[in-house]
């Protein structure tokens, strides 16, 4: 079914929102069992300070790079479904910007899904990847004017015309927050003829 054609895509983002208002509604207490059974708590009890996600995979003995490749693919699988459904959407919507851009980068963008689509629909568009090196080692695009980066979005973001961050921020804790929106301002050129930042896409 071609999302962006038949007009469905808006009504099916809102029902997605909705839907998941009511069966998602059991993740704050699954969350807290699953953190006292990992011994959260008392590692971060021991640190005596919050920590990031890194500092706690480390200490807690995690692996630091990436869980086992079913479930990494089980997660990839699920970002890349709701990539499609944004992706019809924003190629349909925001055909206007996207034709105005010479180049955009998707913020921790996983294996692309979301930049394939649109530089797909704009083939005169530079699109760019960045995520941690784990994801897209060995990611190879089909499209010329796709790249996959291996990095760290706290250190720097490849700069371009437009940032788009889809499912990112809501991970992190306010400061950290700042300091991504800090790398994104740093990526997008200084040189009076502005950029952009989809908030929309941020959740």
């Amino acid at each position: 079914m071609d999302l962006g054609r038949n007009g469905h895509a808006n009504e099916l983002l809102q029902a997605q929102a909705h839907i998941w208002n009511h069966i998602f509604n059991f993740i704050n207490s699954m969350s807290l069992k699953c953190a006292i059974q990992l011994g959260i708590p008392d590692i971060i009890h021991k640190q005596g300070k919050p920590m990031t996600l890194d500092e706690l995979q480390c200490s807690s003995n995690w692996q630091c790079k990436s869980p086992t490749l079913s479930l990494n693919n089980f997660f990839n699988e699920g970002m890349a479904s709701d990539s499609r459904l944004v992706g019809s959407i924003l190629i349909r919507d925001w055909k206007d910007v996207f034709s105005r851009l010479n180049s955009l980068v998707d913020v921790g963008g996983g294996t692309g899904t979301l930049a394939k689509e649109i530089a797909d629909a704009f083939l005169d568009l530079h699109c760019i990847v960045p995520d941690l090196p784990h994801v897209v080692d060995g990611l190879v695009a089909n499209n010329k004017s796709l790249a996959f980066v291996g990095g760290n979005m706290f250190v720097a973001i490849p700069p371009a015309d437009d940032v788009i961050m889809k499912w990112i921020l809501h991970d992190w804790y306010d400061e950290e927050c700042v300091q991504i929106l800090r790398k994104c301002k740093e990526a997008i050129p200084s040189n009076g003829n502005g950029g952009k930042l989809n908030f929309s896409l941020i959740r």
